[in-house]
């Protein structure tokens, strides 16, 4: 009975020409070896499963085949190739970096370099994950990387080119290995079924592509375990069971119900997602990526920017035509945001949640194109219920008190009334709108327009407003009267102490502050400080301006010396007893 061998195995390339993926790099390497123009140093860069070992191998038999063919492949029929193939050749070393990375196996290695071949041309050593080594053993190889033996060739593979030192790197020639796309993958694994008798689907071997992520050998390993459990039928269906991919379907699904606006739709499907055992942030990363595919298919020209066979590409192209741009750029948005806030989110479910209603939202009628999905928000609730509720039309806040208005949903609420021009008590309490004076918490973060606002209101009522007669000494008790109703403003209430009113002009008078950050602080608290004025003085009328002392000095951070100094010459008696004391700055 033929022993069992994995497909990565039973199919490994041996020639150039059955390397997947890798034509122009491998068409170098055969032009070398026909030209017999070889570097004594290459470097092979790239991530795993995309052929740099066995490009390395198929290298180092070529360059040692006695009976090359005319294009620079190996003919596999003399010693060299027998031996090669058999795995007995003694001209072909390799080393694993990764389990041999010290200072002791470089040295054993160099020793081994001294050594010409017994049969062929050259001695090849491959050194695989060459950054797994030492700073110490790198520094131990570079000199014989630098000048080998002229019948010496070293052949280094990593994944990892940015670990590898400079010196190396400037002694190889380096050939970069990129990911084979999913329709050479698809190929080579039709060509592996077919070879093995086993039935597919080409939209299986997609899948199958897709999740080995541009590796030919991960792509061969997940097509042996789905051909296993499929009984050598690999179906879509198996595929995506057995792979536990989440199927492009689900996203065809939504993405109808979001066009259609219905969030608790999309809600069930997520919920259904989850019950799949599909985690909620791979959920939203792999929407994320349907969007941007939906958003590249939209153009021909960037439809080839899709990894997938044609006929997907079409698919996506035919499903694209239903969105706009501006759709499917807010969608990618709101996707994004979601996948940066999710790892802080204390409720992740929520968060996927919102993200799916405000994705319904989005082609809700807007009054900005602010991207976040929270347009005019369609209705939620039953129809039925929708038609009971109509909105309530505005009501106008007339000039005079109006009565209660009650509206047909909530119970009666009173409109709030304003104060009417009538004569008024001789110290009523503070006009409706003005905050509360026996707060012990000022609240001066207004806007400019609230300030303003606030500012300007009795000049709105001048009818109203009483005009009493008030001295300076009457404005010094109500302005001290103030600062003593609100000790714990302490910026502010200094600011007032140092600022006494000055220069009464009828109801106008003068504060001096000493900078421009004192009179900021003054500017906002002005509407608190008016209506304390209001109320004391019994005149709406009072105001006051803010200058700016335009002779102050400048404040300055003195030395320890110069505050000594200014201290004793205030206090003479100071400077008695340091001297008393024999005190002494330290």
């Amino acid at each position: 009975m033929e022993k069992y061998l994995v497909s990565a195995l039973k199919y490994r390339p041996s020639t150039f020409s059955t390397v997947v993926g890798q034509k122009s790099l491998t068409t170098t390497l055969k032009n070398a070896v026909a030209a017999k123009r070889l570097a004594h140093s290459y470097l092979f860069c790239g991530s795993r499963g995309v052929g740099k070992t066995s490009c390395a191998r198929i290298f180092a038999k070529t360059i040692n085949c006695l009976n090359p063919t005319a294009d620079g492949e190996a003919c596999n029929e003399c010693a060299s190739c027998r031996a090669f193939n058999e795995g007995t050749s003694m001209n072909i070393i390799e080393l694993d970096a990764a389990s041999n990375n010290g200072v002791d196996d470089m040295r054993a290695l160099i020793e081994q370099v001294q050594v010409p071949p017994s049969t062929g041309n050259y001695r090849v050593f491959i050194i695989d994950e060459v950054h797994m080594l030492s700073q110490q053993a790198f520094n131990a190889f570079l000199k014989t990387l630098e000048e080998p033996p002229s019948y010496v060739i070293f052949i280094l593979a990593t994944t990892e080119k940015h670990k590898i030192i400079p010196t190396i790197l400037s002694r190889c020639q380096i050939f970069d290995f990129h990911r084979i796309t999913i329709q050479d993958m698809v190929d080579h694994l039709a060509m592996v079924a077919e070879r093995e008798g086993i039935a597919y689907e080409r939209s299986a071997l997609n899948v199958i592509a897709s999740k080995a992520e541009g590796a030919m050998r991960d792509a061969l390993s997940i097509f042996d375990q789905v051909a296993a459990s499929s009984g050598r039928n690999i179906t879509y269906a198996s595929a995506i069971e057995n792979l536990n991919v989440l199927d492009h379907t689900y996203y065809h699904r939504l993405l109808d119900v979001i066009l259609a606006g219905d969030i608790l739709q999309s809600w069930l499907i997520y919920k259904e997602i989850r019950d799949n055992g599909f985690d909620s942030l791979f959920f939203i990363n792999g929407l994320a990526s349907y969007m941007r595919d939906l958003m590249v298919a939209r153009d021909p020209s960037t439809l080839c920017l899709i990894e997938a066979t044609d006929e997907v590409r079409q698919q996506y192209a035919a499903i694209a035509a239903k969105c706009t741009p501006e759709f499917l750029y807010r969608a990618m948005n709101l996707c994004n945001e979601a996948d940066l806030n999710f790892r802080t989110s204390s409720n992740k479910q929520f968060l996927i949640e919102l993200t799916l209603a405000k994705l319904c939202q989005l082609l809700s009628p807007s009054p900005s194109n602010s991207g976040n999905g929270e347009g005019q928000l369609k209705p939620i609730a039953a129809p039925d219920q929708a038609k009971a509720a109509p909105a309530a039309a505005p009501v106008a806040t007339p000039a005079v008190a109006p009565k209660p208005v009650a509206t047909p949903v909530t119970p009666p609420v009173a409109t709030p009334v304003s104060r009417p021009a009538a004569a008024q008590a001789p110290r009523p309490s503070a006009p409706a709108g003005r905050p509360s004076l026996r707060t012990p918490k000022i609240s001066i973060n207004h806007s400019a327009q609230q300030q303003e606002q606030s500012a300007q209101t009795p000049a709105s009522n001048a009818s109203a407003r009483r005009t009493a007669g008030f001295n300076p000494h009457q404005l010094s008790e109500a302005w001290n009267a103030f600062i003593a109703e609100n000790p714990k403003a302490h910026i502010l209430v200094n600011t007032m102490r140092a600022s006494q009113p000055a220069d009464l002009q009828g109801n106008t008078f003068t504060v001096t502050v000493q900078n421009q950050m004192q009179a900021q602080l003054m500017h906002e608290s002005r509407p608190q400080i008016l209506a304390s004025l209001h109320d004391r003085l019994s005149n709406d009328m009072v105001d006051f301006i803010v200058n700016i002392n335009a002779d102050a000095d400048p404040r300055h951070t003195l030395s320890e010396k110069d505050l000594l100094d200014t201290m004793t010459a205030d206090y003479p008696h100071l400077g008695e007893l340091i001297s008393t004391l024999n005190l002494r700055l330290s």
